[in-house]
């Protein structure tokens, strides 16, 4: 979570540090969340290849769902899903 982590620079030196020694990355929201939606750009940003931010079901979360559609949307055909690839790490 990049509030626990500190800064976004902290938080890409972690997810880098992470991936290169083989680790999945999951990008997470906190608790009481804002219908800010950076999060999704930080882990399409950061090929984390998970998100989580919990259903569909509060304005809070669909805003990152949002922009993850609109991301798809902007990388068309240049944009990959690891599909299970990224699951199984």
């Amino acid at each position: 979570k990049l509030n626990q982590i500190g800064t976004v620079s902290e938080t890409l030196e972690t997810v880098a540090m992470a991936q290169k020694a083989g680790y999945g990355t999951v990008i997470s929201h906190r608790s009481g969340e804002t219908e800010d939606a950076f999060i999704a750009d930080l882990a399409v940003g950061t090929n984390a290849g998970q998100i989580k931010t919990g259903s569909v079901c509060r304005s809070e979360r669909i805003a990152k769902y949002n922009r993850l559609l609109a991301i798809e949307k902007e990388l068309g055909k240049k944009g990959r899903y690891g599909g299970a690839d990224v699951v199984s790490k």
